[in-house]
This record gives structure tokens, sequence and C-alpha cells, in this order.
């Protein structure tokens, strides 16, 4: 096994927003910064967090099932022990448009930490939790939603 998976051409990109304006304004209701969720994925399936491939994949098509743009392939690697609490995995990451998607393996203890970041208002929280249960085979998960930015300000301040 490789210690690194980046599956795409390395490139140096630009991203251009394609900006609705319709759509930015149906997501103030409620305006704050975003949405952060984070997911602790328990008694997983060793081999599914073990595996580099199936953890780029699910990085590399969340952010579509989801209504969420890519600017950059999910950058994977394998991490070794570290100490006994770390005893090694994998870990992933892909940056999107509206923020980013992590997540850290760690297949001999058979858990997950997620976070899914959204500078959007809304998230479909059920779905990216089935989305990961499924992935991982994950019999328990424990799910926080952060609503950041509550008061960020509307308008630009400068």
């Amino acid at each position: 096994m490789k210690n690194n998976l980046f599956l795409k051409e390395e490139k140096k990109i630009c991203y251009k927003s394609n900006f609705n304006k319709q759509e930015a304004d149906k997501d103030k209701s409620n305006a704050i910064f975003g949405v952060h969720l984070t997911i602790d994925g328990y008694m997983g399936n060793f081999e599914l967090l073990n595996d580099m491939n199936l953890v780029f994949k699910v990085l590399d098509e969340l952010p579509e099932k989801i209504g969420m743009h890519k600017i950059m392939p999910p950058y994977v690697i394998c991490a070794p022990p570290f100490n006994e609490k770390d005893s090694g995995g994998i870990s992933g990451f892909v940056m999107i448009a509206e923020s980013h998607i992590s997540a850290h393996t760690f297949s001999k203890k058979r858990f997950v930490s997620i976070d899914v970041y959204t500078c959007k208002n809304k998230l479909p929280i059920d779905f990216v939790v089935n989305y990961f249960k499924k992935a991982f085979k994950l019999k328990e998960t424990e799910v926080h939603e952060i609503r950041r930015g509550q008061k960020f300000p509307e308008k630009d301040l400068v």
C-alpha cells in the first residue's frame, strides 16, 4: 500500500464560481455562516476502514451527491501509528467551494471521525450520516450539528 493516494494529476487550480444569486437569496433564511457536521462512527468494518481507495471514493463522490462543488480531488494518506491512542489509519480531505470534508479512520479501533463543513445554511444531515454508515458499515454513530457564525455580517464591513 502506498503512503498517499492522489489519483488525479496534480494541477494548480483557480476555481471559477458559478454564483447563482437566486440560489444564494433562497439560502438566506436563518442566515448563519455555515453548518459544521461532525460524525463519529463506531464498530465499522475493519477492511473498509483500512481501504484507501474507498476513503478516496467516498470523499470524491459525496460533494456532488449533496450539491457541493469540488475544487480539487481528494487527498488521502496512510497515517502510521503515532501512539497507543492513535494506532494509525487512513486520513483524507477534499476541499470544496463551500468549505471541506474530511475523514480519519482508525481501523484497528473500528472507528472513523468525519467532518463535513459548508458555508451554506443547510446540509442534508440524514443523507450524509447514512452515506458514511453504509460506506463503512458503521453500527453506531455520534452526530453533532454546529451552526457556525450565527452573527455573521450580512454585508461587508469594510
